[in-house]
């Protein structure tokens, strides 16, 4: 990597895509012995992480972009032997049937630990932690609370629909009980969730414009 695309990497980490605030403030957390959530992690972030929580996997739910993040964050995984995984979610769109079978199937298949990060660490990660506890550690819908505030998630703007998701399950299944999969499988209908959700304005005017969320 010639010297100018590496500074013109991490003015685009740091400036562009928000970088310096997540510098201060990584929104890291353990899920679990093998698992661990955060907003996007820079090139040090990672070698900690490595280092102290023995990351072998990370899961990227932003996708390949073109932010200098992204370049970095590949390059970093690369040095450090660290498996990297490029997942696509939505903060502020229902996930695809499809996408839970994915998640399914990847939580089985990475190596451990692993660390699964969004941009900012609050929507997108807190979807597929839910995802994780449930599908892989068999913790109850429920009983899981990671799209909270204390993430930094919104449920009252459009990134609610996440929240909508599981509401819906647990709303379908409370009187014929049945797994998420199999619900996903036989119920889920995504357009209708998408046309029943009611976002606030103001909350929506935070996330989308000031907030920036993917």
């Amino acid at each position: 990597m010639s010297r100018l695309r590496r500074f013109n990497d991490y003015f685009s980490m740091l400036v562009v895509d928000h970088g310096l605030f997540r510098e201060v403030y990584p929104n890291l957390f353990q899920l679990s012995a093998e698992a661990y959530r955060s907003s996007q992690p820079s090139p040090r972030q990672l070698r900690r992480y490595q280092r102290r929580l023995g990351i072998r996997t990370v899961i990227n739910l932003r996708g390949p972009n073109d932010f200098g993040s992204y370049r970095l964050e590949r390059d970093a995984c690369r040095q450090l032997g660290i498996a990297l995984v490029d997942f696509r979610l939505g903060s502020r769109r229902l996930p695809a049937r499809e996408t839970i079978r994915e998640a399914a199937r990847l939580f089985q298949e990475v190596e451990y630990p692993v660390l699964m990060h969004c941009k900012a660490g609050a929507d997108r990660v807190g979807l597929m932690s839910m995802l994780y506890l449930h599908l892989r550690q068999g913790r109850p819908i429920r009983e899981l609370k990671q799209l909270h505030w204390k993430y930094g998630h919104f449920r009252t703007a459009n990134t609610g629909l996440l929240d909508h998701f599981f509401e819906s399950y647990l709303r379908d299944t409370a009187e014929e009980p049945m797994t998420l999969l199999e619900w996903v499988e036989r119920k889920y209908d995504r357009d209708q969730l998408r046309a029943d959700y009611r976002p606030r304005a103001v909350a929506s005017f935070v996330v989308d414009r000031i907030l920036r969320r993917e």
